[in-house]
């Protein structure tokens, strides 16, 4: 892979995040603690250097992520100085929503698609810049650069506009945004490449380490806490594991892998035939999922 390669894909996607912040009244830049968010966040920095960052940014906190994601973001937030929202949905805890005692469908619909519709409508951000990449899955190859929302965050596959010669269509009315995504033309190989060249900060969980697993429906499915509820034929068993997604836990299944740094992890994904959203369980609990949450406002 040459440099100038992925030199053209952060010159593009740093035009992106330029672009955006110059259409925006209240752009804000959304923040997950995951690999793309962390390229995101130097992308951005990049864009605006010597100058601090135009936006703050904003963590939709399920309370159920790993605790090794926490410390990671807190990490961060001190070491950049950043402005991070942290915005949560008060029916999680006024309901007890959490992933265990509900299906992945509720669950995710109320700690983060309604969650992030609360924080964009209460801080009114109009321009929201996320990092997810056309390759990661079907429906998010569907999507434009600068993806419109009409006022209720409704995404609208059939009606998106042209995106000729790097020209977009910004125009909106009151309480309309965007959904903004710098990294539409990145593969996830092009992620890690660029981490190992930047040298980009990431979370421990995506390299390999013995950490304690229990295998449910053929997924290895971290044992973070205490608060996971083994069933009767479950034992903990430690193994050789590492993440290729971060998500909520426990919706997150770990790969079987002994990669312990970036070089060693691009050559293991460059012999693999499966996405890395394989551990995503979300993606999978209905027919169309994703594109059905999408629609609804799922980032």
């Amino acid at each position: 892979m040459s440099v100038d390669y992925l030199s053209d894909l952060e010159n593009e996607s740093i035009f992106l995040i330029r672009e955006a912040v110059a259409k925006a009244k209240n752009p804000v830049m959304m923040y997950s603690m995951g690999k793309d968010s962390s390229v995101l966040l130097h992308l951005a920095k990049k864009a605006f250097y010597p100058h601090s960052m135009p936006f703050s940014f904003l963590h939709i906190d399920t309370l159920f992520k790993f605790q090794d994601m926490y410390d990671f973001r807190d990490m961060i937030i001190k070491k950049f100085n950043i402005n991070l929202i942290k915005y949560t949905n008060p029916e999680v805890s006024a309901k007890n929503i959490n992933p265990f005692d509900f299906t992945s469908e509720i669950y995710t619909d109320v700690a983060k698609t309604q969650a992030l519709k609360q924080a964009i409508d209460q801080h009114e951000f109009d321009f929201i810049i996320g990092g997810a990449r056309r390759d990661e899955e079907k429906s998010r190859s569907k999507e434009r650069i600068f993806s419109f929302r009409d006022a209720k965050h409704i995404w609208n596959p059939k009606y998106q506009r042209p995106e000729l010669w790097n020209l977009f269509n910004t125009e909106k009315n009151n309480h309309e945004s965007f959904r903004v995504f710098p990294l539409s033309n990145w593969t996830e190989l092009d992620i890690w490449r660029y981490i190992e060249q930047e040298r980009v900060d990431v979370v421990p969980l995506y390299f390999s380490k013995q950490r304690p697993v229990v295998v449910r429906d053929q997924k290895f499915i971290m044992v973070d806490d205490g608060r996971l509820k083994l069933k009767p034929d479950e034992k903990i068993e430690y193994m050789n594991i590492r993440f290729r997604t971060l998500g909520c836990y426990p919706l997150t299944a770990a790969i079987s892998s002994t990669a312990i740094t970036v070089s060693e992890i691009i050559n293991e994904l460059a012999h693999s035939h499966y996405s890395e959203r394989q551990g995503r369980l979300i993606d999978s609990d209905i027919q169309n999922s994703m594109e059905k949450k999408k629609i609804e406002g799922y980032f």
